[in-house]
């Protein structure tokens, strides 16, 4: 009896010792088990002379997610998005990046901003391959994100920066203002908006007249006196902003301070409601006209067309969803709606869609797969979004608008800019 027992302790014991070898379930890596939570790593600036955009694009992204979770997920799987603060710096990015692999086994990288953090952090997408670690649906339209040999590792929503350009350039100059400046942020994002400029007015027989660029993190307090009278002695007809909110406005201010009343177009990335806060405060202030003349591309649509459902959806969850999350600190004041934000949107739609479609077998190396098979898919925007195999940029829509009634508003006639 004594060794039938022995033998039954050791038998258990290599059962145990089997079972503690065997790889568990994880909600994080969505391995196939009971329905739970899906954890998806997102690194943006929540503070900083950016720090707003992150904020904001984030709470566009959070105000749907709640919305997915509180409705049952997908056949149970709800959605955590995990954020993290980079600041708008490379390095605090990379960090965060390799924290979400290693220790925290995200599903997917999700909602990374910016160009200079996010093309820092594309050879791990490379490097953990073997993991099948993807990054869905980055706020940046540079082209490392779209092209190889790191384009197969990144699902992109928006427009690139080479449309949203070759969009400016061709109506500056069907208006007769082929005399075009470029002002530039120093780094990736700035650069590829710049060779955007350049590419688009080559096509046409033109070239850049003048540019000016600046370091990354400029604040709206830096005066850009010099850039200003640096790029008007070449006589541009417009200029070309490729910049953040801070630096845009502060670039604007001298500009208009300096009697200079060009127009001045700036791109998605430039957070055109937070500039125009910054601009129309400094009216209050001066006297000054400082909102005139500002063109801005947008990647979304007007979040006043209440024509569009998916503006109208955008605006009732907004409108319900209170929070800033663990993003923002105290004092910090939440835009009712911003480009931003419905860019968010947007991406938490989409990600819910690839939740929705893989429910069934929720695994990261199903990404692709799933992903390829969303197209034509109405988000209530008035363009339908495709990927497909070889298709890794779900819009391609460019729209353009100027302040008017203090937001900025979709352009009617480009005639109004005609020199």
């Amino acid at each position: 009896m004594l060794e039938i027992i022995k033998r039954l302790c050791i038998a258990g014991a290599v059962i145990l010792f089997v079972s503690c070898m065997l790889p568990t379930r994880s909600s994080h890596s969505g391995e196939p088990g009971e329905p739970g939570e899906l954890v998806f790593g997102m690194s943006a600036a929540f503070t900083g002379a950016n720090g707003e955009m992150g904020i904001e694009f984030y709470r566009g992204l959070m105000a749907y997610i709640e919305h997915f979770n509180a409705n049952g997920g997908a056949s149970g799987w709800t959605i955590k998005v995990l954020p993290a603060n980079d600041g708008y710096n490379p390095l605090p990015c990379f960090e965060n990046t390799v924290r979400f692999i290693e220790e925290e086994d995200v599903f997917a990288l999700f909602s990374y901003v910016g160009t200079p953090t996010t093309a820092h952090i594309l050879p791990l997408l490379q490097k953990f391959s073997a993991r099948h670690t993807f990054l869905l649906f980055p706020l940046t339209g540079a082209q490392p994100m779209r092209t190889e040999p790191f384009g197969e590792y990144v699902y992109t929503l928006r427009a690139s920066y080479f449309e949203e350009t070759a969009g400016l350039v061709d109506n500056l100059l069907k208006v007769g203002r082929r005399r075009i400046a470029v002002f530039y942020q120093n780094d990736a994002y700035g650069r590829t908006g710049w060779d955007g400029v350049r590419r688009a007015l080559r096509r046409q027989g033109e070239q850049v007249v003048a540019e000016a660029a600046y370091r990354r993190g400029a604040t709206y307090e830096q005066d850009f006196t010099s850039e200003v009278a640096h790029l008007m002695e070449a006589g541009p007809d417009a200029i070309i902003c490729v910049g953040t909110y801070a630096s845009q406005a502060a670039f604007i201010r001298d500009m208009r301070n300096a009697g200079h009343d060009l127009p001045v177009a700036g791109l998605s990335f430039s957070d055109s409601d937070k500039m125009l806060e910054l601009l129309t405060l400094e009216e209050r202030r001066s006297g000054r006209k400082y909102t005139e003349k500002l063109i801005c591309s947008q990647v979304v649509p007007c979040y006043e067309d209440l024509t569009l459902s998916g503006v109208r959806f955008y605006r009732e969850l907004m409108d319900n969803y209170k929070g800033t999350g663990q993003v923002a600190g105290q004092g910090y004041s939440p835009r009712r709606f911003s480009y931003v934000s419905f860019e968010g949107f947007l991406n938490g739609i989409m990600l819910g869609e690839m939740v929705r479609r893989m429910a069934d077998d929720p695994r990261r190396e199903r990404i692709p797969e799933v992903m390829d098979s969303i197209v034509d898919m109405d988000l209530g925007i008035g363009v339908n979004v495709s990927f497909g195999p070889g298709r890794r940029q779900g819009l391609d829509a460019v729209y353009f608008t100027t302040v008017a009634g203090g937001h900025f508003q979709p352009i009617r006639d480009w005639a109004e800019w005609s020199r």
